[in-house]
């Protein structure tokens, strides 16, 4: 496969950059860190204006119509930048799912909101330690309304809305799973923050109380439904985290050009040399790999199960080698609160968990060139 990004998109995603180097410095990451904010506002409206919450909500839904290459472009710098912002919860997950199996009224109620930046979604999938599974999944649905605790919900403290994850069977089949959409405005649900290696992504426990909700999607396709939702994100989010490793390994590189150590920048030592060379390959390979998850994701290909997979496992392997081995080249500096290198580690460490563990990501790779194999 031959793949590339055309010029067009190219230049959104430089236009993407120049936007988020003025809106979104470190100080905007630090003031979310700090707890001074819940998520930058400012930064959020101006991303509706530029058009990038619905770059790839179709047009006839108040997004931009443009796709999901435009997307993944825009999400590697939304990771360059480590913008503060429900980005993923809503745009990945949320108007995912709701593009994938909502109502044509349930559509043309909450994309325009989400491409205007008037509403902030989520995927309520968790409920508790544990990778993605249909078993996992206790929270039940009787009668129209939902309850049940789901933990950890990204950005479940600020989201307007849910997508939630319900059991509706007793079989042990995928088909006891169904979807439904939950307006949290609404009441019936309490939410609670909850501490998380990284602050300026916000986490949540949600606790359903005889909570209305509508049905997303035909009862019992929800486990088919969040599959294809979770590849997509899993494509979306190794952008991001390809976008933090190149900006760890730039930070590395630049500081080892400029720190002199015995009368010689330390970036001429051979110890340091290795360490930013196996760093600089990390970040090529996770890219290849999110290149060819682009592709597939772009155009519904067969083989987007393996390419998510793929990408997600080499991006998440990147980002933290690179947020690693950043620290370690900046030396004791790079341990301090001033410097900047944990902003971008604490993100791959957050990161690294947001739609299961890597070694669930390994498994379904596995398991999925078995079945592509086998058929």
């Amino acid at each position: 496969m031959n793949f590339d990004f055309s010029d067009e998109q190219k230049q959104m995603r430089d236009e993407a950059r120049k936007f988020l180097a003025e809106k979104c410095p470190p100080k905007a990451v630090r003031n979310v860190l700090d707890g001074k904010a819940s998520y930058d506002k400012e930064l959020w409206k101006g991303l509706a204006e530029m058009g990038f919450l619905g770059i790839a909500i179709p047009e006839e839904f108040g997004g931009a119509g443009a796709g999901h290459l435009e997307l993944c472009v825009i999400a590697e710098e939304m990771g360059r930048a480590l913008a503060p912002v429900p980005f993923s919860s809503t745009v990945y997950l949320a108007a995912e799912a709701i593009l994938l199996a909502g109502s044509d009224a349930q559509k043309r109620k909450w994309l325009p909101l989400i491409a205007a930046g008037d509403a902030i979604g989520t995927l309520a999938l968790f409920e508790g330690k544990g990778n993605p599974s249909p078993a996992a999944i206790k929270l039940a649905a009787s009668g129209g309304s939902l309850n049940g605790v789901k933990k950890p919900v990204a950005d479940g403290a600020i989201a307007d809305f849910a997508v939630v994850a319900a059991r509706t069977g007793s079989t042990g089949r995928d088909s006891d799973i169904s979807l439904f959409l939950v307006d949290i405005k609404a009441g019936g649900i309490e939410a609670k923050a909850l501490t998380n290696v990284d602050p300026s992504r916000g986490q949540a426990e949600l606790t359903f109380k005889n909570c209305k909700a509508e049905p997303l999607g035909a009862a019992g396709e929800g486990w088919g439904i969040l599959s294809q939702v979770l590849d997509r994100a899993a494509v979306l989010m190794a952008f991001e985290q390809v976008g933090g490793a190149d900006r760890a390994l730039e930070m590395g590189r630049d500081y080892a050009l400029d720190r002199i150590a015995f009368g010689r920048p330390i970036g001429s030592f051979q110890a340091v040399k290795h360490m930013l060379a196996d760093m600089y390959v990390s970040a090529t390979l996770a890219r290849s790999n999110c290149y060819y998850g682009a592709w597939a994701l772009s155009t519904n290909a067969s083989e987007l199960p393996e390419a998510a997979a793929a990408a997600r496992i080499s991006a998440t392997q990147a980002f933290q080698h690179c947020a690693k081995n950043n620290i370690q080249v900046h030396g004791g500096m790079g341990f301090t609160w001033e410097f900047d290198c944990h902003l971008y580690y604490r993100r791959s460490n957050a990161m690294a968990l947001s739609l299961g563990s890597l070694s669930y990501w390994e498994d379904a790779l596995i398991d999925r060139m078995r079945k592509r194999n086998a058929a």
